[in-house]
C-alpha cells in the first residue's frame, strides 16, 4: 500500500493539554510534557526552569517497530548536559515506523507548533537528528527553512533516499553474483521473504569467509558500499597494510548490512514506494571499484588469493541487471531526496568508520549543495571513531555550540578539528574529543535533485 505525503493542518496540532505548571524557586527540575498529535504520533518535551530561549527539535533514527516512542535527545548521557545548559528539548515519534519521512517531517513540525503554543515563541530554533533522523533534519531544513534558524545532522543519511537504496543494492548484487545465489534482491513480497533472503545470502557469506577466494570477494562487495576497514568500537584498528585484519572487520559489517538494511528495511521501503526504487542498469562495477575508498585492500586480497579481479568484475558487468519501477523512483525522489538548496546554516558531522551510513554520504551532500550555490551555508566535520553514530556527548555539544556561533556571528568560526576538540573538552571534559581533519572519497552512487542527469 502506498503511503501518500501527509500535510499537517496548523490549526489542529494539539490535543487538549493541561496548562503548564508554574515554575517556583524550589522547583529546579525541568518541566516534562508528554502528548499526542492528531496523526497518532506522540511527542515529548523537556523544558528547564532556566530555559535559555533555544529549542532543539530532535529527529530520531530509523525505527523498525513495533515500539514507537518519542525521543527528544540523542542519548541518555547527552540529554542532562543539554538541560543543564538551559536548552528546551522536543521531539516526536513518527506516526508510522520504518522509512517514515512523509510522517516524520509533518509530525516534527507539529511538535514544534505544540511547543510554541504551550511555552511561547523560542528566540532560536535548531533542528537536529541522528542517522535516519539526519535525513529528516535535512528535509526540514530544505522544506521549512522559515521555521528554524539552523540545522545539525549527525551520522545522517544526507545522500538521500534514492542514493541510499542504490548504494545498498550494489554489495548485495556482488555477493549474489560472485558467491552463487538465487535470492531475490528487490520486489520482496513480505518481511518473512526478506528475512529468508537475508539468511540465505548471509550463510553464503559465512561459508565464503573460510577461503581466501571468498574473503577477497566479500572485500569487493564491501568496497562497493565503502564499508571502512575499522567500523565497530569493539574492533582493533588494523594496520594500513594488514589486509586480512581489515577484511575480517568488513566481514562483520557486510553481514550486518545484509541483516539490517539490504532486505528487511528495503522491503518496508518498497511497500511505501509502491515498488522497487533501485537499479544497477548502466553501472560499470570496474569504474565503481576504482573510486572506492578501500580499492587497494581488494586488489591485494585478490592477488593473495590467486584470483582474477578483472574476471570477477567482468562477471558483475555481464550479470543480468536490476531495473527500477519508475513510479517508485519518483516517490522516493520526491519524498526522500534533496535539492541541495539551503536557506539556513547547516553543520553535518560524521564518524569516519561508519559501516551502515558510510562517511562518503557527506561527499554526496556537498555535491548537491555546491551545485545550487549553497556551499557557504554548509560545514562538515569528522570524528575519528568507528561505528555508526558513536559520538561522545562532548563531541555533540561541540557541534551544537559551533552551529550556534555561526548563527550569532553570521560566519563560520572554529570548525577546524583543534577548535572543535577544545570546545568539546570545555563542554564535557569527561568524554572523548576526537575531531580530525578528513576528506571523504566520493559517494559511489550519488542521486540528488540538483543534478538532472541523476534522474531516470
Amino acid at each position: 500500500m502506498r503511503h501518500g505525503t501527509r500535510i499537517a493542518c496548523a490549526t489542529a496540532l494539539l490535543l487538549t493539554l493541561p496548562a503548564a505548571p508554574a515554575a517556583t524557586a524550589a522547583d529546579a527540575g525541568p518541566t516534562h510534557v508528554d502528548g499526542q498529535l492528531p496523526s497518532g504520533a506522540t511527542y515529548m518535551m523537556d523544558v528547564p526552569t532556566n530555559w535559555n530561549g533555544t529549542v532543539l527539535l530532535f529527529s530520531h533514527g530509523y525505527n523498525a517497530g513495533p515500539a514507537n516512542p518519542a525521543q527528544d535527545a540523542p542519548d541518555a548521557a547527552t540529554k542532562p548536559l543539554l538541560l543543564q545548559q538551559g536548552y528546551a528539548l522536543i521531539g516526536s515519534s513518527y506516526a508510522s515506523t520504518g522509512w517514515a519521512v512523509t510522517d516524520a517531517v509533518p509530525d516534527q513540525m507539529a511538535t514544534l507548533k505544540a511547543f510554541t503554543t504551550r511555552f511561547g515563541q523560542a528566540s532560536r530554533t535548531l533542528a537536529w537528528g541522528r542517522s535516519y533522523g539526519g535525513l529528516v533534519t535535512t528535509a526540514i531544513a530544505e522544506r521549512h527553512p522559515d521555521a528554524i534558524d539552523g540545522s545539525l545532522s549527525m551520522c545522517g543519511l544526507v545522500q538521500g533516499g534514492v542514493a541510499n537504496w542504490n548504494n545498498t543494492l550494489d554489495p548485495a548484487f556482488a555477493l549474489k553474483t560472485l558467491l552463487g545465489s538465487d535470492v531475490p534482491l528487490v520486489n520482496l513480497p513480505s518481511q518473512q521473504a526478506a528475512t529468508d533472503a537475508a539468511n540465505t545470502l548471509t550463510a553464503k557469506v559465512d561459508s565464503a569467509q573460510s577461503t581466501a577466494e571468498g574473503r577477497a570477494r566479500i572485500a569487493l562487495a564491501a568496497a562497493l558500499h565503502n564499508i571502512p576497514v575499522w567500523n565497530a568500537t569493539t574492533q582493533t584498528r588494523p594496520a594500513a597494510t594488514d589486509w586480512d585484519a581489515q577484511q575480517a572487520n568488513q566481514y562483520d559489517a557486510v553481514k550486518g548490512l545484509l541483516k539490517i538494511a539490504a532486505f528487511n528495511r528495503r522491503q518496508e521501503a518498497e511497500v511505501r514506494a509502491g515498488g522497487n526504487m533501485s537499479w544497477n542498469t548502466g553501472v560499470d562495477y570496474t569504474r565503481l571499484l576504482g573510486r572506492s575508498s578501500v580499492r587497494k585492500e581488494v586488489t591485494e586480497l585478490y592477488q593473495k588469493a590467486g584470483l582474477s579481479l578483472g574476471k570477477d568484475l567482468a562477471a558483475l558487468n555481464r550479470a543480468p541487471r536490476i531495473t527500477a519501477d519508475p513510479s517508485a523512483v519518483a516517490w522516493m525522489s520526491t519524498t526522500s531526496s534533496f535539492t541541495g538548496k539551503l536557506a539556513k546554516p547547516q553543520l553535518s558531522v560524521h564518524t569516519i568508520g561508519d559501516p551502515l551510513v558510510p562517511v562518503q554520504t557527506e561527499s554526496a551532500l556537498r555535491r548537491a549543495v555546491t551545485a545550487t550555490g549553497s556551499a557557504p551555508l554548509l560545514r562538515q566535520a569528522y570524528v575519528d571513531n568507528a561505528g555508526h553514530c558513536t559520538f561522545s556527548p562532548a563531541e555533540q555539544l561541540a557541534a551544537l555550540h559551533t552551529l550556534e556561533d555561526r548563527l550569532t556571528t553570521g560566519s563560520w568560526q572554529g570548525t577546524d578539528p583543534a577548535s572543535l576538540n577544545a570546545r568539546a573538552t570545555a563542554a564535557d571534559p569527561t568524554t572523548p574529543t576526537r575531531y580530525v581533519s578528513y576528506r571523504p572519497t566520493p559517494y559511489l552512487r550519488p542521486y540528488d535533485l540538483a543534478h538532472p542527469a541523476d534522474r531516470r
